[in-house]
C-alpha cells in the first residue's frame, strides 16, 4: 500500500482533510481485494504511532486514470469537490478496477499495467484510541 502524505504533500491519518491510500488488489497478495464489497457504514481501522483511526465508509467512487478531472476529484483535499476547504479527516482507498474493466472490454492500460478505472471507498473519521 502507499500513501502520500508527508513533506511532499497530502495528510496522515487522523488529520482535517483526505488520508488517501492505494493497494493492490489482484496482486502482491491483493491487500484490498474485498475493497469493493466494503458497503456504507463498514469500518475501516488505521494503526499509526500507538493510534487506531476508524473510518466509516459513506460512498463509492470510480477514479479514472484517463481523466485529469477524476483525478483531481479523487486527490482533492475534500474527495470529488477540488477547491473545497476540509472540515473533518477523510480517507479514500483506492484500488484496480482490473475485473470489472476486462469484463466490459475495456483492456486499455498506462504505462505501469494499471486499468483505467479505480475503485474508490470513501470515509469519515468517526473515533480514535489507543491501538490495541
Amino acid at each position: 500500500a502507499s500513501s502520500p502524505y508527508g513533506g511532499n504533500g497530502g495528510v496522515g491519518p487522523g488529520d482535517v482533510g483526505n488520508y488517501l491510500v492505494t493497494a493492490h488488489r489482484l496482486s502482491a497478495g491483493g491487500v484490498l481485494r474485498d475493497l469493493p464489497d466494503l458497503g456504507k457504514g463498514a469500518p475501516v481501522y488505521v494503526v499509526e504511532d500507538g493510534t487506531r483511526y476508524t473510518y466509516e465508509i459513506t460512498a463509492t467512487r470510480q477514479t479514472s486514470f484517463r481523466s485529469e478531472r477524476s483525478l483531481a476529484e479523487q486527490r482533492a483535499e475534500v474527495p470529488g469537490r477540488p477547491g473545497a476547504e476540509p472540515t473533518r479527516a477523510m480517507i479514500t482507498i483506492s484500488t484496480c478496477a482490473t475485473p470489472e474493466d476486462d469484463a466490459a472490454g475495456n483492456f486499455w492500460r498506462d504505462g505501469l499495467g494499471n486499468p483505467e478505472h479505480r475503485i474508490d471507498k470513501v470515509g469519515v473519521l468517526v473515533a480514535e484510541s489507543p491501538a490495541p
